[in-house]
């Protein structure tokens, strides 16, 4: 079926398909290296704002957080040093969601869970402080709103108030991830002298 000269032809023209596929194959290369980078820069700036937020909160005082538990941290700073709050931190989002940089976010909506690392005070006994919180990041230091209840307005009207949408169900579900709580856990601990 085939020629001496066809042979020699498809021989010749078989080193520029090679050419060819090896050049598509490092196109596929390249495009799957760019679409991994801008994959992975969401997740360092959720991890940076993570970070970010649990230093604000940790180094917030009492009166920035409002919450039952932490007038009791208050008043202890009062009676003699400051005792240390270790955060836990949850993101569920910012804004604006094209944000591609630390420097760039104006609002960020997280949950915190904070304990209160009085010495040798276990966890489970510690004073607590949970909930949704909304950081306004345009201001230094950040702007810290927690959701919470008031006789007029219910916890979860007031949450939906104060967060969009798209973040409703996850704030309501009050949780940080595994790993968080596992690190939220061994910095008590260190803090609390156990």
């Amino acid at each position: 079926m085939f020629s001496r000269s066809s042979f020699a032809g498809w021989y010749r023209n078989r080193f520029v398909w090679v050419g060819v596929i090896l050049l598509a194959a490092s196109a596929t290369a390249v495009v799957l290296v760019n679409t991994a980078g801008s994959e992975a820069r969401p997740a360092d700036l959720k991890a940076q704002l993570t970070s970010r937020i649990r230093g604000v909160l940790e180094q917030a005082d009492a009166s920035a957080h409002q919450h039952q538990g932490h007038h009791a941290a208050n008043n202890q700073q009062a009676a003699g040093g400051k005792v240390p709050v270790v955060c836990g931190v949850n993101v569920y989002g910012f804004e604006p969601p094209t944000a591609a940089a630390l420097t760039e976010v104006k609002t960020v909506y997280a949950f915190h869970l904070c304990g209160v690392a009085e010495q040798n005070r276990p966890w489970d006994w510690a004073v607590k402080l949970a909930g949704p919180v909304i950081m306004d990041m345009s201001t230094d230091p950040p702007g810290i709103q927690v959701v919470e209840a008031t006789a007029e307005v219910r916890f979860v009207d007031r949450l939906r108030e104060m967060f969009p949408e798209k973040y409703e169900e996850q704030a309501l579900k009050e949780a940080l991830p595994e790993s968080e709580m596992a690190d939220l856990r061994r910095r008590y601990d260190s803090a609390a002298g156990l």
